[in-house]
């Protein structure tokens, strides 16, 4: 009796941004539905907690240079190391000209990837991007699984992470979490800048309208937003817990997993939400659902598309950053209202 073939190796070399790197989970999925693979994902070693929690990968493999690091000898050592895998395919997600260079030395016969960066070479299996035929990012992710020219799965997988149960049970006792108040995570940070941040004035508003409601907000970002926590929570110590750089990226995974609901900015942990299927408010200014949506069923979306949208500015160019004022505390709780999270108010009837 014949054996079976053993499961095709391929490694995929990640991006660099925490949003793009949940999305890749579409390309997993769609590499998983095809012939039996093993999937080794080489990317930041900040994206190893995102990793752990996609059943689809069997390991992360951490890139030892920083973003933007050209590093020509670590990468062709790393290669070396990675030859003896015994990959048979490469899929290279960024468009960059480094980004294929471990492959390319790990000499991996088959090597796909956008046209980019004067990859020729570097890349064999090399494919033109038709940007209007591919406007969002994970058709891209998910095109390179596919045979070149082939149609994308219909749908095509969405991400869906998977939280660490113990975890969870870890940072409610010590972050002393109340586990009979439910709570609305925030996310008021957003890495490319300003002009994708929804007013720390608004946040305020909407969580001080929560607290009165009985929900606890939870705010989650990094050290940098440390401050927009305090602001947001300022007089409101015991509905507001600010946990921007208390937690790492594993742990905001966990805790927007056991939150009722979820707001935020346009920015990775947007896409981390989408993927644990929480209902989400996805607040859009700068930059546009278009391209980067979040890939959920119970998502509202909060986005104007004034005469100046999307600009894709770090800061307003015009300097009144419309998009995002106009959006208001209101709008956003009626979003959450709509999404089943806040209870309808009671309509009085006339007697």
């Amino acid at each position: 009796m014949a054996q079976d073939k053993a499961p095709r190796r391929i490694l995929v070399v990640g991006p660099s941004w925490v949003g793009d790197m949940v999305m890749a989970q579409s390309l997993f999925k769609t590499l998983k539905a095809g012939t039996p693979c093993e999937i080794d994902v080489l990317a930041p070693g900040w994206s190893l907690a995102i990793l752990e929690r996609m059943p689809e990968v069997r390991r992360g493999i951490v890139m030892p240079l920083g973003h933007g690091e050209f590093g020509l000898a670590k990468r062709r050592a790393l290669g070396k190391e990675l030859a003896a895998e015994g990959y048979q395919q490469a899929i290279v997600l960024p468009g960059s000209l480094k980004s294929a260079l471990v492959p390319f030395f790990a000499g991996i016969p088959r090597r796909t990837g956008f046209r980019g960066e004067m990859r020729y070479g570097l890349l064999n299996d090399i494919r033109p991007l038709d940007k209007a035929a591919l406007p969002m990012t994970v058709q891209r992710f998910v095109a390179l699984g596919r045979v070149a020219g082939a149609p994308l799965p219909e749908p095509f997988p969405r991400p869906k992470l998977v939280p660490d149960a113990a975890n969870q049970e870890r940072l409610r006792a010590e972050l002393g979490l109340a586990a009979e108040r439910p709570a609305v995570a925030f996310m008021p940070g957003a890495e490319y800048g300003p002009a994708k941040q929804w007013p720390l004035a608004h946040f305020a508003a909407l969580a001080e309208d929560l607290a009165q409601r009985g929900f606890q907000v939870w705010v989650l970002g990094s050290a940098k937003d440390r401050e927009f926590g305090d602001i947001i929570a300022a007089d409101m110590e015991d509905a507001v817990i600010n946990l921007c750089g208390r937690t790492q990226l594993g742990d905001a995974v966990d805790l927007l997993a056991m939150a009722q609901a979820a707001v935020t900015n346009d920015s990775g942990l947007m896409h981390v939400a989408a993927a644990l299927d929480r209902p989400l408010v996805a607040i859009y200014g700068s930059s546009t659902p278009d391209h980067t949506p979040p890939l959920a069923e119970r998502v509202a979306i909060r986005y104007l598309r004034l005469e100046c949208s999307p600009c894709f500015e770090r800061t307003c160019p015009l300097g009144h950053t419309r998009c995002l004022h106009e959006i208001t505390p209101a709008s956003v709780m009626a979003a959450l209202t709509q999404l089943g999270v806040v209870a309808q108010p009671m309509v009085a009837r006339a007697r």
